[in-house]
Protein backbone atom coordinates (compact mmCIF):
# COMPACT_ATOMS: atom_id res chain seq x y z
CA UNK A 1 0.00 0.00 0.00
CA UNK A 2 1.74 3.51 -0.96
CA UNK A 3 2.54 5.90 1.55
CA UNK A 4 -0.64 8.25 0.42
CA UNK A 5 -3.02 5.50 0.92
CA UNK A 6 -1.96 4.54 4.25
CA UNK A 7 -2.33 8.33 5.28
CA UNK A 8 -5.78 8.79 3.98
CA UNK A 9 -7.04 5.13 6.03
CA UNK A 10 -5.26 6.40 8.69
CA UNK A 11 -7.13 9.62 8.77
CA UNK A 12 -10.55 7.76 8.51
CA UNK A 13 -9.73 5.68 11.29
CA UNK A 14 -9.20 8.55 13.47
CA UNK A 15 -12.22 10.42 11.91
CA UNK A 16 -14.39 7.06 12.85
CA UNK A 17 -12.86 6.93 16.06
CA UNK A 18 -13.74 10.47 17.02
CA UNK A 19 -17.30 10.37 15.85
CA UNK A 20 -17.67 7.48 17.76
CA UNK A 21 -16.45 9.67 20.86
CA UNK A 22 -18.48 12.44 20.04
CA UNK A 23 -21.52 10.06 19.87
CA UNK A 24 -21.35 8.78 23.22
CA UNK A 25 -20.69 12.06 24.88
CA UNK A 26 -23.72 13.63 22.79
CA UNK A 27 -25.65 11.30 23.85
CA UNK A 28 -24.81 11.24 27.58
CA UNK A 29 -25.01 14.81 28.17
CA UNK A 30 -28.90 15.24 26.47
CA UNK A 31 -29.90 12.67 29.51
CA UNK A 32 -28.15 14.58 32.03
CA UNK A 33 -29.73 18.10 31.54
CA UNK A 34 -31.60 18.55 34.24
CA UNK A 35 -35.31 18.54 34.70
CA UNK A 36 -37.81 15.93 34.29
CA UNK A 37 -37.95 15.88 30.45
CA UNK A 38 -40.95 13.13 30.03
CA UNK A 39 -43.15 15.73 32.34
CA UNK A 40 -41.87 18.95 30.46
CA UNK A 41 -43.36 16.44 27.20
CA UNK A 42 -46.54 15.84 28.18
CA UNK A 43 -46.84 19.61 28.83
CA UNK A 44 -48.50 21.84 32.01
CA UNK A 45 -52.13 21.19 30.57
CA UNK A 46 -51.80 17.38 30.42
CA UNK A 47 -52.27 15.86 33.76
CA UNK A 48 -49.39 14.15 34.55
CA UNK A 49 -49.84 10.64 35.60
CA UNK A 50 -47.35 7.65 36.45
CA UNK A 51 -49.24 5.44 33.61
CA UNK A 52 -49.28 8.74 31.07
CA UNK A 53 -45.59 9.07 32.15
CA UNK A 54 -44.61 5.11 31.47
CA UNK A 55 -46.65 5.29 28.17
CA UNK A 56 -44.47 8.27 26.72
CA UNK A 57 -41.48 6.53 27.64
CA UNK A 58 -42.21 3.19 26.30
CA UNK A 59 -43.18 5.46 22.91
CA UNK A 60 -39.89 6.99 22.57
CA UNK A 61 -37.55 4.37 24.33
CA UNK A 62 -36.42 5.89 27.75
CA UNK A 63 -37.81 2.84 29.52
CA UNK A 64 -35.05 0.80 28.10
CA UNK A 65 -31.82 0.62 30.01
CA UNK A 66 -29.58 3.50 28.35
CA UNK A 67 -26.85 1.30 26.99
CA UNK A 68 -30.15 -0.19 24.70
CA UNK A 69 -31.19 3.35 23.92
CA UNK A 70 -27.53 4.14 22.80
CA UNK A 71 -27.11 1.41 20.81
CA UNK A 72 -30.77 1.46 18.83
CA UNK A 73 -30.08 5.70 18.71
CA UNK A 74 -26.48 4.99 16.65
CA UNK A 75 -27.28 1.90 14.59
CA UNK A 76 -30.32 3.89 13.52
CA UNK A 77 -27.95 6.86 12.58
CA UNK A 78 -25.79 5.19 10.49
CA UNK A 79 -28.40 4.04 8.60
CA UNK A 80 -29.76 7.79 7.96
CA UNK A 81 -32.83 7.52 10.36
CA UNK A 82 -32.56 9.92 13.45
CA UNK A 83 -35.88 8.88 14.97
CA UNK A 84 -38.47 11.48 14.70
CA UNK A 85 -38.87 14.50 16.45
CA UNK A 86 -41.36 14.27 19.57
CA UNK A 87 -42.97 17.55 19.17
CA UNK A 88 -44.01 17.67 15.46
CA UNK A 89 -43.52 13.78 14.78
CA UNK A 90 -41.73 14.27 11.92
CA UNK A 91 -38.38 12.72 10.86
CA UNK A 92 -35.40 14.85 12.41
CA UNK A 93 -33.58 14.73 9.56
CA UNK A 94 -36.59 16.24 7.50
CA UNK A 95 -36.65 19.13 10.54
CA UNK A 96 -32.85 19.86 10.31
CA UNK A 97 -32.85 19.62 6.45
CA UNK A 98 -35.49 22.53 6.04
CA UNK A 99 -32.89 24.45 9.14
CA UNK A 100 -29.64 23.76 7.67
CA UNK A 101 -28.87 25.78 4.53
CA UNK A 102 -29.43 29.62 6.65
CA UNK A 103 -26.69 27.74 8.60
CA UNK A 104 -24.31 26.56 6.17
CA UNK A 105 -24.55 29.78 4.29
CA UNK A 106 -24.02 31.86 6.99
CA UNK A 107 -20.70 29.67 7.60
CA UNK A 108 -19.61 29.49 4.11
CA UNK A 109 -19.70 33.48 3.66
CA UNK A 110 -17.92 34.07 6.84
CA UNK A 111 -15.31 31.49 5.79
CA UNK A 112 -14.95 33.47 2.19
CA UNK A 113 -14.78 37.14 4.04
CA UNK A 114 -12.58 35.93 6.80
CA UNK A 115 -10.52 33.80 5.02
CA UNK A 116 -10.27 35.70 1.44
CA UNK A 117 -9.34 39.28 2.91
CA UNK A 118 -7.03 37.54 5.95
CA UNK A 119 -4.44 36.96 2.69
CA UNK A 120 -4.18 40.62 1.37
CA UNK A 121 -4.43 42.21 4.71
CA UNK A 122 -1.68 40.05 6.20
CA UNK A 123 0.66 40.21 3.20
CA UNK A 124 0.16 43.92 3.91
CA UNK A 125 1.47 43.68 7.00
CA UNK A 126 4.29 41.72 6.55
CA UNK A 127 5.17 44.09 3.67
CA UNK A 128 4.80 47.14 5.48
CA UNK A 129 6.10 46.02 8.97
CA UNK A 130 7.44 48.73 11.13
CA UNK A 131 5.21 51.65 9.07
CA UNK A 132 2.06 53.47 10.63
CA UNK A 133 -0.26 51.84 8.42
CA UNK A 134 0.94 48.15 9.31
CA UNK A 135 0.53 49.18 13.00
CA UNK A 136 -2.64 50.80 12.88
CA UNK A 137 -3.97 47.39 10.93
CA UNK A 138 -2.09 44.71 12.90
CA UNK A 139 -4.62 46.93 16.46
CA UNK A 140 -7.18 46.49 14.81
CA UNK A 141 -6.87 42.90 13.86
CA UNK A 142 -6.03 42.45 17.77
CA UNK A 143 -9.09 44.87 18.31
CA UNK A 144 -11.17 41.92 15.80
CA UNK A 145 -10.36 39.16 18.55
CA UNK A 146 -11.60 40.92 21.58
CA UNK A 147 -14.66 42.13 19.98
CA UNK A 148 -17.48 39.32 20.60
CA UNK A 149 -19.35 38.40 17.85
CA UNK A 150 -22.68 38.62 19.29
CA UNK A 151 -22.32 42.12 21.17
CA UNK A 152 -20.85 43.33 17.81
CA UNK A 153 -24.02 41.95 15.68
CA UNK A 154 -26.11 43.78 18.18
CA UNK A 155 -24.24 47.00 17.94
CA UNK A 156 -24.40 46.93 14.08
CA UNK A 157 -28.49 46.30 14.33
CA UNK A 158 -28.54 49.15 16.45
CA UNK A 159 -26.35 51.28 13.85
CA UNK A 160 -28.31 50.22 10.83
CA UNK A 161 -32.10 51.03 12.62
CA UNK A 162 -30.81 54.16 13.27
CA UNK A 163 -28.92 55.48 10.23
CA UNK A 164 -30.14 53.54 7.41
CA UNK A 165 -34.21 52.71 9.05
CA UNK A 166 -34.96 51.48 5.45
CA UNK A 167 -32.53 49.11 5.49
CA UNK A 168 -33.68 45.30 6.88
CA UNK A 169 -31.57 43.58 9.03
CA UNK A 170 -32.98 41.06 10.64
CA UNK A 171 -34.37 37.75 9.37
CA UNK A 172 -33.46 35.61 6.23
CA UNK A 173 -34.81 35.18 2.71
CA UNK A 174 -33.86 32.30 0.91
CA UNK A 175 -31.41 33.03 -1.79
CA UNK A 176 -33.47 31.31 -4.89
CA UNK A 177 -36.68 33.70 -3.78
CA UNK A 178 -34.61 37.03 -3.55
CA UNK A 179 -30.91 37.31 -3.97
CA UNK A 180 -30.61 40.71 -3.18
CA UNK A 181 -32.30 40.60 -0.16
CA UNK A 182 -30.83 37.72 0.86
CA UNK A 183 -27.16 39.11 0.83
CA UNK A 184 -28.38 42.55 1.75
CA UNK A 185 -29.27 40.57 5.36
CA UNK A 186 -26.37 38.04 5.33
CA UNK A 187 -24.03 41.48 5.49
CA UNK A 188 -24.06 41.74 8.94
CA UNK A 189 -24.27 38.15 10.49
CA UNK A 190 -21.46 37.53 7.83
CA UNK A 191 -19.03 40.46 9.60
CA UNK A 192 -20.44 39.61 13.00
CA UNK A 193 -18.82 36.23 12.37
CA UNK A 194 -15.99 36.14 10.24
CA UNK A 195 -14.35 39.43 11.88
CA UNK A 196 -12.62 37.50 14.59
CA UNK A 197 -11.56 34.88 11.63
CA UNK A 198 -10.04 37.80 9.40
CA UNK A 199 -7.90 38.77 12.32
CA UNK A 200 -6.87 35.77 13.45
CA UNK A 201 -5.90 34.67 9.91
CA UNK A 202 -4.09 38.20 9.27
CA UNK A 203 -2.12 37.76 12.02
CA UNK A 204 -1.29 34.45 11.00
CA UNK A 205 -0.47 35.12 7.38
CA UNK A 206 1.99 38.20 7.97
CA UNK A 207 3.65 36.00 10.89
CA UNK A 208 3.97 32.91 8.07
CA UNK A 209 4.99 35.55 5.65
CA UNK A 210 7.60 37.31 7.91
CA UNK A 211 8.95 33.89 8.36
CA UNK A 212 9.19 33.19 4.30
CA UNK A 213 10.63 36.09 3.36
CA UNK A 214 13.73 36.01 5.61
CA UNK A 215 14.42 32.83 3.92
CA UNK A 216 17.33 32.05 1.81
CA UNK A 217 15.27 31.75 -1.70
CA UNK A 218 13.81 35.22 -1.05
CA UNK A 219 17.38 36.47 -0.83
CA UNK A 220 18.80 35.07 -3.62
CA UNK A 221 15.55 35.99 -5.75
CA UNK A 222 15.50 39.57 -4.38
CA UNK A 223 19.01 39.46 -5.70
CA UNK A 224 18.40 38.45 -9.18
CA UNK A 225 16.23 41.43 -9.55
CA UNK A 226 12.72 39.77 -8.72
CA UNK A 227 10.07 42.41 -7.83
CA UNK A 228 8.66 43.13 -4.26
CA UNK A 229 5.45 42.95 -4.86
CA UNK A 230 6.77 39.13 -7.23
CA UNK A 231 8.49 37.97 -3.95
CA UNK A 232 5.97 38.53 -1.96
CA UNK A 233 2.79 37.06 -3.54
CA UNK A 234 4.98 34.62 -5.84
CA UNK A 235 7.63 33.29 -4.26
CA UNK A 236 6.70 33.88 -0.70
CA UNK A 237 2.68 33.10 -0.09
CA UNK A 238 3.03 29.50 -1.56
CA UNK A 239 4.97 28.56 0.97
CA UNK A 240 2.94 30.82 3.85
CA UNK A 241 -0.43 29.32 2.73
CA UNK A 242 0.39 25.56 4.37
CA UNK A 243 -0.15 26.58 7.86
CA UNK A 244 -3.01 29.27 6.86
CA UNK A 245 -4.99 26.42 5.41
CA UNK A 246 -4.59 23.75 8.62
CA UNK A 247 -6.22 26.84 10.12
CA UNK A 248 -8.82 27.53 8.05
CA UNK A 249 -10.15 24.51 8.67
CA UNK A 250 -10.05 24.88 12.19
CA UNK A 251 -11.51 28.14 12.11
CA UNK A 252 -14.48 26.88 9.96
CA UNK A 253 -15.69 24.03 12.56
CA UNK A 254 -15.60 27.09 15.06
CA UNK A 255 -17.53 29.39 13.04
CA UNK A 256 -20.27 26.20 12.69
CA UNK A 257 -20.39 26.55 16.61
CA UNK A 258 -20.57 30.27 16.52
CA UNK A 259 -23.32 30.19 14.49
CA UNK A 260 -25.42 29.29 17.07
CA UNK A 261 -25.32 32.13 18.51
CA UNK A 262 -25.16 34.74 15.30
CA UNK A 263 -28.65 32.93 14.52
CA UNK A 264 -30.32 34.13 17.42
CA UNK A 265 -29.10 37.92 17.50
CA UNK A 266 -30.28 38.23 13.72
CA UNK A 267 -33.52 35.82 14.19
CA UNK A 268 -32.12 33.55 11.07
CA UNK A 269 -33.87 30.22 10.91
CA UNK A 270 -30.89 28.39 11.42
CA UNK A 271 -29.48 24.80 13.05
CA UNK A 272 -28.84 27.14 15.58
CA UNK A 273 -32.11 28.39 16.76
CA UNK A 274 -33.56 24.80 16.10
CA UNK A 275 -31.06 23.28 18.51
CA UNK A 276 -31.75 25.98 21.75
CA UNK A 277 -35.57 25.42 20.87
CA UNK A 278 -34.82 21.32 21.02
CA UNK A 279 -33.23 21.61 23.93
CA UNK A 280 -35.51 24.04 25.56
CA UNK A 281 -38.35 21.57 24.68
CA UNK A 282 -36.08 18.68 25.88
CA UNK A 283 -36.47 16.78 22.35
CA UNK A 284 -34.17 14.02 22.48
CA UNK A 285 -33.78 13.27 19.03
CA UNK A 286 -33.55 16.34 17.67
CA UNK A 287 -31.28 17.43 20.10
CA UNK A 288 -29.46 14.88 19.39
CA UNK A 289 -29.07 14.49 15.53
CA UNK A 290 -28.41 18.15 15.11
CA UNK A 291 -25.39 18.31 17.78
CA UNK A 292 -23.88 15.14 15.70
CA UNK A 293 -24.75 16.63 12.49
CA UNK A 294 -23.04 19.76 13.49
CA UNK A 295 -19.81 17.60 15.14
CA UNK A 296 -19.41 15.43 11.95
CA UNK A 297 -19.55 18.81 9.86
CA UNK A 298 -16.52 20.04 11.82
CA UNK A 299 -14.35 17.06 11.88
CA UNK A 300 -15.54 16.33 7.89
CA UNK A 301 -14.20 19.59 7.38
CA UNK A 302 -10.18 19.42 9.54
CA UNK A 303 -10.63 15.68 7.17
CA UNK A 304 -10.20 17.49 4.12
CA UNK A 305 -8.25 20.01 5.38
CA UNK A 306 -5.55 17.13 6.46
CA UNK A 307 -5.87 15.62 2.87
CA UNK A 308 -5.03 19.36 1.38
CA UNK A 309 -2.10 20.05 3.91
CA UNK A 310 -0.63 16.34 2.49
CA UNK A 311 -1.51 17.10 -1.14
CA UNK A 312 0.45 20.59 -0.68
CA UNK A 313 3.09 19.07 1.48
CA UNK A 314 3.96 15.14 0.66
CA UNK A 315 6.09 15.12 4.03
CA UNK A 316 2.75 15.18 5.84
CA UNK A 317 1.97 11.74 4.44
CA UNK A 318 5.31 10.18 5.16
Amino acid sequence: MRTSSRFIVGRLIDLAVVLFGVSIIVFMMIRLIPGDAVAIMLGANTEITPERIAELEARIGLDKPIYVQYFDWIWGAVRGDFGTSIWTGRPVMSEISANLWPTLELTFLSVLFGAGLSIPIGCFMAEARGKGAEVAVRIGAIAGLTIPSFWLGIVSIFMVSKLLPGVSALGYVPFSEDPLGNLQRMILPVIALGLPMLANLSRLVRSAMLDALSQDYIRTARAKGVPQRGLVYKHALRNALIPFITSVGVATGYLLGGAIVVEQVFAIPGLGRLVLGAIAERNYPLVQASILVMTASFVMVNFFVDLLYAYIDPRVSQ
